[in-house]
């Protein structure tokens, strides 16, 4: 007996790390499910996050393959057990979830669950999610629910982290809509500011060239020649804009392919070759992958706004279980002890802060006329 609660104190411990880890609701909801029926030794275990409409914003489940789910068809409804630990917050253990008086079925692919444990996960007087669980991996006597008092309590403490976790997961996923807001605003301004003055310029070659047309043909061709000029550098200016802008379409591509697609684009917006190589790289935690994401375009945006640099190489390489990012570019290059005595930082905290931000390091060789190389690194989940 005094083996029982120091093991469950320890798998409790382990399944509130796990939790801590992730920073994404939906990597969030998936840990505390998976916690609890291991915590719990389940068949089934699901969480359902309600929505304002009598349905669910959010439904992870865990112990049904992929085929089941899709088989089983929409999410389901609040009703049942599922509103009852809902709406009136208190916990339901079960023998038979199938013949409670407040049972109304399941679809024909469902699984059979029978004896049941549901609690509510609660963010103070606010009922956030429903976590529950079926079929107790354990000999049941007639009659009798698997699930214990004890399993009971083992899962509150587990549902009082979770709630923490999930509004923790919220606030970060806000957190990172305001930063995003932010940045469109800092590229709308960089935008408005590189275009005016492109297209001010222009204005005023093209002027100029009206007024040499008749008395010097010559000087003419050549003012018209920098117009040609500046409305090609207005052009890549609007198109870098333009890919900086767009929603990084990381939740349905991936890293890769978010990369490979943006660093296309690149290529064909600016005079500088820029490149994109990926090697046996491997998907990561999704708050990894924005940050890399995010560092990639930084890079890019110094490489090919103030370096000169004719060529600038992107690559992802797996090293272990995470992963590293390398942006090298053959531009002019800059002492980075002088850029952060004069002031300046070439983005280079923002990039350490989100690569810190995610358990990573970042790392710059840079110097007058050698060039620079940005690599990040990123352990994995």
């Amino acid at each position: 007996m005094s083996q029982g609660p120091r093991s469950g104190l320890a798998a409790v411990s382990s399944a509130l790390l796990a939790m801590s880890r992730h920073l994404e609701v939906r990597d969030v909801l998936k840990t505390i499910v998976a916690s609890a029926r291991e915590l719990l030794d389940a068949q089934y275990a699901a969480l359902g996050v309600p929505d304002d409409h009598g349905g669910f914003a959010q439904f992870v489940v865990d112990g049904v393959s992929d085929e089941q789910w899709k088989a089983i068809g929409p999410l389901p409804r609040q009703h049942g057990i599922l509103a009852a630990m809902l709406h009136e917050a208190t916990p339901e253990r079960l023998a038979d979830v199938r013949k409670d008086p407040r049972f109304e079925g399941w679809p024909s692919a469902h699984p059979d669950l029978v004896d049941f444990l549901g609690l509510p996960i609660r963010d103070g007087d606010e009922v956030i999610g429903a976590l529950f669980l079926a079929n107790k991996n354990c000999p049941k006597p007639e009659g009798s629910c698997g699930f214990t008092e004890e399993d009971e309590e083992l899962l509150s403490i587990l549902a009082q982290h979770a709630a923490i976790a999930l509004t923790n997961a919220r606030l970060y996923e806000r957190s990172r809509e305001l930063t995003i807001a932010e940045e469109r605003s800092r590229l709308a301004h960089e935008l408005h500011d590189a275009v005016s003055q492109k297209l001010f310029s222009l204005r005023l070659t093209a002027q100029a060239a009206a007024a040499l047309v008749d008395r010097d043909p010559s000087r003419a061709k050549g003012e018209l020649h920098q117009v040609a000029v500046l409305a090609a550098e207005a052009a890549d200016e609007l198109r870098a804009a333009v890919v900086e802008l767009r929603p990084a379409a990381l939740d349905e591509d991936g890293l890769t392919a978010t990369l490979r697609t943006q660093i296309h684009v690149l290529d064909r917006a600016h005079t500088a070759r820029v490149t994109f190589a990926a090697r046996n790289f491997r998907a990561l935690p999704a708050a990894q992958e924005e940050a890399m994401l995010r560092v990639a375009q930084e890079a890019l945006h110094n490489a090919l706004r103030h370096s000169g640099a004719e060529h600038v190489d992107v690559t992802l390489d797996r090293r272990g279980s995470g992963a590293v990012l390398r942006v090298t570019d053959d531009g002019c290059g800059f002492e980075p002890k002088a850029i952060r005595r004069a002031g300046r930082h070439l983005g280079l905290v923002s990039m350490r802060d989100r690569t810190s931000g995610v358990g990573g390091t970042l790392t710059v060789e840079s110097a007058p006329g050698k060039g620079t190389t940005i690599e990040m690194e990123v352990p994995g989940g």
